[in-house]
């Protein structure tokens, strides 16, 4: 947007007392002025606008439905507890970076990226990216309780997504968007109502015009579902994947830990890698219950293959 038309349009948000729509715009010129070497003068606009936004914070009010909409997640996890690809974990690790270097991308007229779209099937850690995400910067971690936002009526669910990204802008953090395809759902399905079309169209509003300094991440366990047009408002997209047979045997090794003793972990059956890590990661456990119940100090891997193999069969079960 030419320096101009900025103008204009940061005057017509005052006047609007869109208070949001202010703040973006007078970052993007003291964007404007970085790119062109004003590096004091951006600094100052940007100081300016934090200021405002701290002068805001100490008169808000918790919205009322917080507790009914979002809940607070406790669970803590480190990137190193991430049993993935490497390149997974280099996706992450930028993120975590970018985030922490927000203030020097934004002297340079940069965003840093905070909406993110996690893809792949259940159990394989999109929840625990959104922890590990709110660990790593110290930031609260909240999940948005879908079944709660959506209502019968477009009206009702609009409103409701309306004081959920006021809350995701007033108060910083990590919010995990859960089961994302409820509301992010194709909106050129024949079977689709214009309600929902028109609720994805809300969504999409609200995303692109979010400035604050909250993560927002949305998972789903099937990205065909989703809208494509949902696809260029996320900063990243994270598709998460079953693990490799080595991923399965590590995932396991570090969740026993000690209880495998001296043991080596072998004779385990054929096809792990059809399972996701937090089944995995189930299964190892209940075999140190199996243990700790029997008296033992160390698992017994004839019962840890016994619980892979019926974990296997059900799943065979399933697809017949």
């Amino acid at each position: 947007m030419a320096k101009a038309d900025l103008l204009k349009a940061l005057i017509h948000s005052h006047f609007e007392e869109d208070r949001e729509r202010f703040n973006s715009l007078a970052l993007q010129i003291a964007a404007q002025e970085a790119r062109l070497g004003h590096m004091n003068v951006a600094g100052d606009i940007k100081g300016l606008v934090d200021k405002n936004r701290d002068r805001a914070k100490k008169n808000v009010v918790m919205l009322p439905g917080f507790d009914e909409m979002v809940a607070k997640v406790e669970k803590n996890h480190k990137l190193s507890e991430l049993v993935s690809s490497s390149g997974m974990k280099n996706q992450i690790g930028r993120l975590l970076l970018e985030y922490r270097q927000r203030d020097t991308l934004q002297k340079h007229g940069l965003s840093f990226r905070r909406k993110i779209l996690l893809a792949g099937p259940p159990g394989t850690g999109k929840t625990m990216t959104a922890s590990i995400l709110a660990t790593e910067l110290q930031l609260p971690s909240y999940v948005i309780l879908m079944d709660r936002v959506v209502q019968k009526y477009m009206g009702e669910t609009s409103a409701k997504l309306r004081q959920v990204f006021d809350i995701i802008r007033e108060q910083r953090g990590v919010y995990l968007f859960d089961e994302f395809d409820a509301i992010g759902g194709e909106r050129s399905k024949e079977n689709d109502v214009g309600e929902m079309r028109r609720v994805v169209n809300t969504f999409l509003q609200f995303l692109e015009n979010d400035f604050s300094e909250s993560f927002i991440v949305a998972a789903t366990n099937n990205i065909k579902l989703l809208d494509q047009a949902l696809f260029r408002r996320f900063d990243d997209v994270l598709m998460y994947t079953l693990p490799t047979e080595e991923e399965a045997k590590r995932l396991i090794l570090n969740t026993l830990g000690t209880f495998l003793g001296e043991q080596k972990l072998t004779g385990l059956p054929q096809g792990i890698e059809n399972l996701s890590q937090a089944e995995l990661v189930q299964i190892a456990k209940e075999t140190i219950k199996d243990a700790i119940l029997s008296g033992e100090r160390t698992i017994n891997l004839k019962i840890l293959s016994n619980h892979l193999l019926d974990k296997l069969a059900f799943q065979e079960k399933l697809k017949a």
